[in-house]
């Protein structure tokens, strides 16, 4: 089964001027276009837009809702991605006790040290992932989205819109 990431990003408030883009319909259009063909560039797929509630603080005390307007796109996870069974593994197992495979040495020198140290990478990966959404479940508090690296994020304000 193909593993996916996705990255949420705010759609576009203004629209853009462009040669033949008349309105405000037009130059929106333009901004979206652009927005979506630079996502697309970057190996993202779109999904969907969601139009989600935010609240948000007015004055010292006060707090209103708004509703903010998002697009949604995803891509396919590397392969080598964590299995279901090391992923199942990382979240029975407490997160105080260091891993067992961790600690081990190897028992004479004719034993090869670690023969894959990227999944071993990938491993220690998940396991942050997981410690960290436990963490803010434990909180009551939803998974954060967004991009998985601050690498991911466009170069300029000027490529994405309100971001």
């Amino acid at each position: 089964m193909p593993r996916y990431e996705y990255r949420v990003v705010p759609a576009p408030e203004k629209g853009k001027k462009a040669k033949g883009a008349k309105g405000t319909s037009g130059r929106f259009a333009v901004a979206l276009q652009d927005l979506m063909n630079e996502m697309g560039a970057a190996g993202w797929e779109y999904q969907r837009t969601d139009t989600l509630p935010c609240q948000e603080r007015v004055g010292l005390t006060g707090r209103q809702t708004t509703f903010q307007h998002m697009l949604v796109f995803r891509r396919t996870l590397a392969a080598e991605a964590v299995s279901d069974e090391e992923v199942t593994a990382l979240l029975a197992a407490p997160e105080d006790e260091p891993e067992a495979d961790a600690l081990e040495e190897p028992e004479t020198a004719e034993e090869p040290a670690d023969p894959q140290p990227e999944k071993r990478d990938a491993v220690a990966a998940a396991r942050d992932v997981a410690a960290a959404l436990s963490a803010r479940a434990r909180e009551g508090k939803a998974p954060a989205l967004g991009p998985a690296t601050q690498g991911d994020k466009p170069g300029s304000k000027a490529d994405v819109a309100a971001e």
